[in-house]
């Protein structure tokens, strides 16, 4: 179902206007500062965009999960000054959005001004998607736009409630192209259409696996998530992390699958997990009781590369191994290769956010792969086919 976008709004619908934008500044931070400003990044054509048009533009977005009330360590104040730097020109606070004070400010706001909201889960309703929180939000404006792909998947006030209060409620640019990438992937894929699943554990993923199974012509499995797979099959796997409730599962998606679900042929494998550690590289069946497998081995990644050349649209979500702690990273960062080597030949690659992304990032090559999601849940629910409810609240196109 397609939406109704930014793009498609007359600029005289917006010109002196007061457009709330639900944006996902939810960035990582240490000591008070931001650390990946990625999602900055991605939330400014869109800001700029507004800005360019003369609207009265005010930022919605959450910052982590704080408990229960307003937390300092999670205040978005901080990043008034990375917006100010990003975009060039001043940017006024709100300290309480849903105060009186808030709109008034709002309203003063010059032609092309941009105000940030303090955390959105800073009060009591958001997160339940309470009617009169999502109706103080929609008090700050004239029109909607949400350009949070990575928050969609969520029915907040700031989200979803929102969205029925304050009409039009549009995507945004970043909304807009991550459905547009994402969309066209799984609708109208370019065949071969390989898809690439990691992670620790094939519970997260099993609606995924069911949902791909019908559209993909190879999915390859890595991570932890490949232990249980290997458990189904009778191996032996060690110390290795079993979602041992799953294997049953496992079981009959092997069965249903036939050739399509390809497995690593060997593994990685440490006693302990840490930087350092002395490693093996083993096949699948020769895993030893004491070790556990922590990366796909070489063999594996050119399998794997492989099959990846071969493709014309691939979607990844999931790193092959605990990338976060070398040398159990070559799996993944080898997967990441692949993808921009793909990228380079004509495929469309799609990275599914989260840890994938990241890999992506660490490796230098998020400009060579067509797209990143910023939304790895989202992204996740969305390929299950699953609505995603801050989409759904728009205006149809």
């Amino acid at each position: 179902m397609s939406k109704r976008t930014l793009a498609q709004l007359a600029a005289a619908h917006l010109d002196g206007q007061r457009v709330v934008v639900r944006v996902d500044l939810n960035v990582p931070m240490a000591d008070g500062k931001v650390s990946d400003d990625t999602r900055i990044r991605a939330s400014l054509p869109t800001i700029q965009y507004l800005h360019g048009k003369g609207a009265r533009v005010v930022l919605l977005s959450h910052l982590g999960r704080p408990a229960g009330g307003p937390d300092p360590k999670y205040s978005l104040k901080p990043l008034v000054r990375d917006l100010e730097k990003q975009l060039g020109f001043p940017v006024t606070f709100l300290a309480d959005p849903t105060s009186a004070d808030a709109v008034s400010q709002v309203r003063h706001l010059p032609r092309g001004g941009v105000a940030l909201a303090e955390n959105t889960r800073f009060y009591s309703g958001e997160e339940t998607n309470d009617p009169e929180l999502a109706g103080r939000f929609a008090a700050l404006g004239d029109l909607y736009v949400n350009d949070a792909f990575g928050s969609a998947h969520r029915a907040h006030a700031s989200t979803e409630g929102i969205a029925h209060r304050l009409k039009p409620a549009v995507a945004g640019f970043l909304m807009d192209k991550e459905l547009r990438f994402l969309g066209e992937a799984v609708d109208h894929p370019k065949r071969p259409f390989v898809a690439i699943l990691g992670g620790a554990k094939i519970s997260g993923k099993i609606d995924l696996v069911e949902a791909l199974l019908a559209k993909v012509d190879r999915i390859l499995i890595g991570g932890a998530m490949a232990c249980t797979f290997f458990r189904a099959m009778g191996l032996d796997t060690g110390n290795s992390l079993v979602e041992a409730d799953r294997v049953d599962m496992a079981k009959s998606l092997l069965a249903k699958a036939g050739d399509k679900l390809v497995l690593p042929s060997g593994a990685v494998i440490a006693q302990k997990l840490e930087s350092g550690a002395g490693t093996r590289e083993v096949a699948r069946d020769q895993i030893p009781p004491g070790w556990a497998v922590y990366d796909i081995d070489s063999g594996s990644v050119t399998a794997f590369a492989a099959i990846i050349a071969g493709a014309r649209t691939v979607i990844w979500n999931g790193p092959m191994g605990v990338f976060e702690t070398p040398p159990f990273d070559h799996g993944t960062l080898g997967v990441a290769r692949a993808l921009a080597a793909a990228t380079a030949s004509g495929a469309v690659t799609i990275v599914g956010g989260g840890d994938s992304a990241a890999a992506v990032v660490a490796a230098g090559l998020e400009n060579q792969v067509t797209h990143v999601s910023t939304g790895g849940g989202a992204s996740l629910e969305f390929l299950e086919g699953k609505p995603l409810p801050g989409v759904a609240a728009l205006d149809d196109a």
